[in-house]
């Protein structure tokens, strides 16, 4: 079932526009503008909000040889990625997470107050300056510490027509714990305020991020639900020459737990195949790496191991199946490469991987390594590598609509982009 959202009152025109931040004088108020969409991306860890975003300009510019995206983000690894033609980046001054959950400068000398003051200052000017028409915010409706909120309030009150969206990934946290963060952050009243449409980058019928909050109906008329992101692989040269399973981390960040176990199963089993690749991903570094490292140097031909892939779609889909956590942009991978997967979920900071996996396996789309249930043996994950060329792919599940999602966003966008006066435009809310 779909609703039906009259158009003309959030929807921008392709024309320069007074207030936008642009000098436009020298133009005739019908000249026609090439079409920009800006994102935010504040990554603070990992590269989930970064490779989505990236995703999604992607495919906005190949649909529309004229349109232009601007990524901003805090990403200290933002430079590893190739970025496609008329898609650019600008990276905010990084900050870290500390053990204790507490924030600093990445590099800079400055306390977290000051560093957020200055991202806030930069995201806000390049709002200006670049004068989008679309703006795709993703996950975050304030921003990392609020630093989104003078951008917010500026477009706000000064009546700049951009088009304000809030991209949310199909898994945020646990409801209760989502409610208690969101309401600390005064999440749910921007939402109100400030964004014309909620998109959702998966499908209701298989699991809802908001369901806990308290939202209006006037807000959740908003949301569209596009489907999974699907991916692409990239062409390359070299690849392994052996039949493989890869093993990714994601980011790496928190994937230790997961590698050890891999590596474990390897040591205890010398007969255990496919052999494994294992991608360490940018953010697992340090004493940790280097043991890993020395393990693999000892297990020869029957692991091997690089520290980092921008494309990983392309090995993914030469491997035989998948050992992983449960990131949402390797789901996506997962289910794009049709290809046999367990995933290793994490379950701190945040339970998003946990309910991830514990619903793709009941809609048998992958299996779920359960460290409560397989005890965490080492004899657990022999099997589980033992099995996977075997084990069914996403498909066998047969849930129809799961990659629609750039699909989706395109034909959305286009329709932001050129409105027709007083048109009713279908959403998909997908409703189950």
């Amino acid at each position: 079932m779909a609703f039906s959202k009259n158009v003309s009152n959030s929807a921008v025109g392709r024309k320069p526009r007074e207030g936008s931040g642009s000098d436009t004088s020298h133009l005739s108020d019908e000249a026609p503008r090439a079409p920009r969409v800006l994102f935010y991306s504040h990554d603070t860890f990992g590269l989930g909000h970064l490779r989505r975003s990236r995703a999604i300009a992607a495919a906005l510019t190949a649909s529309d040889d004229q349109m232009s995206a601007l990524i901003i983000t805090g990403s200290p690894v933002a430079g590893r990625f190739s970025f496609p033609e008329r898609v650019d980046y600008v990276r905010l001054p990084g900050v870290t997470k500390r053990s204790d959950g507490s924030y600093i400068s990445e590099k800079l000398d400055f306390d977290i107050e000051e560093t957020t003051v200055i991202r806030a200052g930069l995201i806000k000017s390049l709002v200006e300056l670049f004068a989008p028409d679309i703006i795709v915010v993703d996950k975050e409706p304030t921003g990392f510490r609020g630093e989104l909120r003078p951008a917010l309030e500026w477009l706000h009150d000064t009546g700049n027509p951009a088009t304000l969206i809030l991209g949310l990934r199909d898994v945020l946290d646990g409801p209760d714990l989502l409610a208690e963060e969101w309401g600390r952050k005064g999440a749910v009243e921007a939402m109100e305020k400030f964004y014309d449409e909620i998109w959702v980058y998966g499908l209701k019928s298989v699991y809802d991020p908001t369901g806990a909050l308290d939202l209006s109906n006037g807000l959740r008329q908003r949301m569209i639900w596009t489907g999974y992101l699907r991916r692409e692989p990239v062409t390359r040269a070299e690849m392994p020459r052996e039949p493989y399973i890869l093993v990714t981390p994601g980011g790496g960040g928190d994937g230790e737990a997961m590698v050890d176990q891999v590596l474990r199963a390897y040591e205890q089993d010398p007969t255990l195949s496919p052999a494994a690749l294992l991608v360490y991903g940018p953010f697992l570094t340090g004493d940790a790496r280097a043991g890993f490292e020395r393990r693999v140097a000892k297990l020869g031909k029957r692991v091997m191991d690089v520290a980092f892939d921008s494309r990983m779609e392309s090995l993914m889909q030469g491997a035989q199946g998948v050992v992983a956590m449960g990131g949402y942009n390797t789901f996506c991978e997962i289910l794009s490469c049709d290809i046999p997967a367990v995933i290793v979920p994490r379950t701190v900071p945040r339970l998003e991987q946990f309910i991830r996996a514990s619903r793709a396996q009941e809609l048998g789309l992958v299996r779920m390594f359960d460290k409560k249930l397989d005890a965490g043996s080492v004899d657990a994950m022999i099997d589980v590598i033992r099995n996977l060329p075997s084990q069914n792919p996403p498909s066998a599940g047969r849930y129809d609509g799961l990659l629609d999602g750039l699909d989706c966003i395109v034909n959305r966008t286009r329709s932001l982009l050129e409105p027709e006066p007083e048109r009713e435009t279908e959403l998909n809310t997908d409703q189950p």
